[in-house]
């Protein structure tokens, strides 16, 4: 069985504080409730060092740090001081998404029946994410693995995927052993399809669509590089250089030059003006050498 009985949540903020106490009361009202709370506070500006002193507490814990070190350097913190903790399970997810009361309970669930009745130990545990009008959040959806359906049945509606995003995704202890922490020089975008990838290769996380999750994001849209606007190219630029990095550590040059000619046929179709085109590119060429370090705990273990 997998050990269920500490379980902690890890949220990244960052000027958002009145969406992070959403979060907070929606975690504090599921079924199964985390242990503990780590909130992960990149620096913020408005009330949420304020109200995270107010509301501190033996479940929630305020990691304040000193500057904006990005979702991926938060997640980092975050996840190293649940793990140094000694917690079984790790919930991790956006300031801004809202889960139902009863969606860790069910993350937990699936992986304690996937390993009971296929002897396999899932990676992770995903939730069905949807906007705030409930359609199908874009930029959400995990990516499925060549046979995605092979463990389907009417009793068990999980299927296998070889990424996800950090909205409403759960980590068993055994797998951050293995695999180490996200990388923390990400920044932000594309950690988390990093670093899901990299637990999956001991075997695929589960995707449990009767799991919601409600993100409240303003645009309703994925990743796509056509889509790249001027207040947007920022985080555009880091996921370009983020994968393409990963590109080259994973599959090298041929895997970097696909990413590429996908990037550019993206923003070919949309018909990006040349000014932002540049930029991108730009990243993508530095992707080349950035190789960040990936950390591992101090010391490797069984899966228990």
């Amino acid at each position: 069985m997998i050990p269920t009985e500490r379980l902690a949540a890890v949220i990244v903020t960052y000027n958002r504080c009145e969406k992070l106490l959403k979060v907070i009361d929606a975690l504090r009202s599921q079924t199964r409730p985390p242990d503990r709370i780590y909130v992960v506070d990149n620096a913020s500006s408005d009330a949420t060092e304020a109200e995270m002193r107010s509301r501190k507490g033996n479940d929630l814990v305020h990691l304040r740090l000193q500057h904006n070190i990005g979702g991926a350097g938060g997640f980092n913190k975050g996840i190293k001081a649940a793990y140094s903790d000694g917690f079984d399970l790790i919930w991790i997810s956006d300031d801004d998404a809202y889960p139902n009361e009863d969606a860790i309970e069910k993350l937990i669930d699936g992986l304690t029946k996937f390993a009971d009745r296929t002897g396999h130990w899932p990676s992770f545990a995903c939730s069905a994410v949807r906007w705030t009008d409930g359609s199908w959040c874009e930029m959400n959806t995990p990516d499925t693995v060549w046979d995605w359906p092979r463990f389907y049945s009417a009793d068990m509606r999980y299927f296998l995927v070889r990424s996800c995003s950090f909205v409403s995704a759960l980590i068993p202890r055994w797998a951050i052993r293995e695999h180490g922490f996200p990388i923390k020089d990400y920044f932000i975008w594309f950690d988390d399809a990093e670093y899901t990838r990299r637990l999956a290769r001991s075997y695929p996380g589960i995707f449990v669509p009767d799991s919601l999750v409600i993100h409240d994001v303003e645009n309703n849209q994925g990743v796509n590089y056509g889509l790249v606007t001027d207040e947007t190219l920022w985080k555009f630029k880091y996921g370009a250089r983020n994968e393409a990095s990963f590109e080259m550590r994973e599959h090298g040059l041929a895997g970097f030059l696909s990413f590429l000619y996908r990037v550019r046929r993206q923003m070919r179709l949309n018909r990006l003006p040349l000014r932002l085109r540049l930029p991108i590119y730009g990243a993508i060429l530095r992707g080349l050498w950035f190789r960040p370090k990936i950390e591992m705990p101090a010391r490797a273990g069984n899966r228990n």
